[in-house]
């Protein structure tokens, strides 16, 4: 053939403004071996993610609960001392208690209910007549009310010494820690699952461009715009990241609802109800399946992004 015909040729899509001709076959194939595959990453890494989500929010959510608890409740102790009579300076501190603002129920423990709070650790049956066995007496915050607790610490000083009063600060504080950490390693997992599902979706990209290296070539060759030939890969890994997506949260969606409905089923027993305060009722609520799903548009929108970038950086170095 002629140069001046093989010219006029090639040239002939580059001059003409209508829009280039469609495929019968699509540019990426669709079931290909490499693009299951990637289903198979999206969806285990989606599984993965989405567990880390719900775990992170039940762990913060229990911890809110028991800072919450452990907020509203004070400890007042008053420990034995030589010469000093206990069940009045308990009465005393119980009366200042009382009276305080802010206050909604005291309750002073007995000298045997004190006893049996440390039976869980020294066990029944011991003696614990010779030991300093402090009494307790617990006061609770009135709903919507904060109490002056440095105030109050102050009063029993003075009307009833030897009365100490703990607010439980430090448990707080370790709690808030605990749920702070939580979060930050949630994120710190959920940065990393992003992280290898860009460098998958990279690698995946890549060997498709490898495989239609020719016809990537001839279009490009006949004037296809770099964003023309990246739009197939992306509305390909697009729909294979939602694919993905989909299986990976849809499997955590149900398996979150099934801890939810067991831990339903086993309420009322000993043992549903220590897992539920420990951990909640297992019920990551509405906001845990919203964010769920918005993990699932994620995954998909970084598997489209990533592959288009790829497509365009790899379309760079033809020119």
């Amino acid at each position: 053939m002629p140069d001046s015909t093989r010219d006029d040729l090639t040239a002939a899509p580059r001059m003409s403004g209508g829009p280039l001709p469609r495929f019968d076959t699509p540019l990426v194939p669709r079931n290909s071996i490499s693009g299951r595959a990637l289903v198979a990453v999206v969806a285990i890494m989606t599984f993965l993610a989405s567990l880390t989500t719900g775990a992170v929010i039940l762990v913060s959510g229990a911890a809110s609960e028991w800072q919450a608890d452990v907020a509203r409740e004070v400890t007042i102790q008053v420990v034995p001392a030589p010469g000093r009579d206990l069940d009045a300076i308990v009465d005393k501190a119980a009366a200042v208690a009382r009276a305080f603002p802010g206050i909604g129920d005291v309750r002073a423990y007995s000298k045997e209910e004190s006893s049996k709070l440390l039976e869980p650790w020294l066990g029944s049956g011991l003696s614990l007549d010779q030991l300093p066995v402090p009494r307790l007496i617990v006061v609770k915050v009135a709903p919507d009310a904060t109490p002056d607790i440095p105030q109050l610490r102050k009063k029993l000083a003075e009307q009833a010494p030897g009365a100490v009063l703990d607010d439980h600060r430090g448990w707080v504080d370790r709690m808030r820690a605990m749920a702070n950490t939580a979060i930050a390693a949630g994120a710190g997992i959920l940065i990393l699952m992003i992280a290898a599902t860009i460098l998958s979706v990279t690698f995946a990209t890549r060997g498709a461009m490898a495989t239609n290296k020719t016809v990537i070539e001839v279009l490009h060759f006949v004037g296809a715009k770099n964003g023309f030939i990246a739009g197939h890969f992306q509305r390909h890994f697009l729909l294979l990241g939602l694919q993905g997506g989909a299986i990976g949260g849809g499997s955590a969606i149900v398996l979150f609802a099934l801890a939810s409905a067991i831990s339903r089923l086993f309420a009322g027993t000993a043992g549903g109800d220590q897992t539920t305060a420990m951990f909640g009722s297992f019920s990551i609520g509405i906001s845990g399946y919203i964010a769920v799903l918005g993990q699932i548009v994620l995954i998909a929108a970084v598997t489209a992004m990533t592959s288009r970038q790829t497509v365009n950086r790899t379309l760079e170095m033809i020119d």
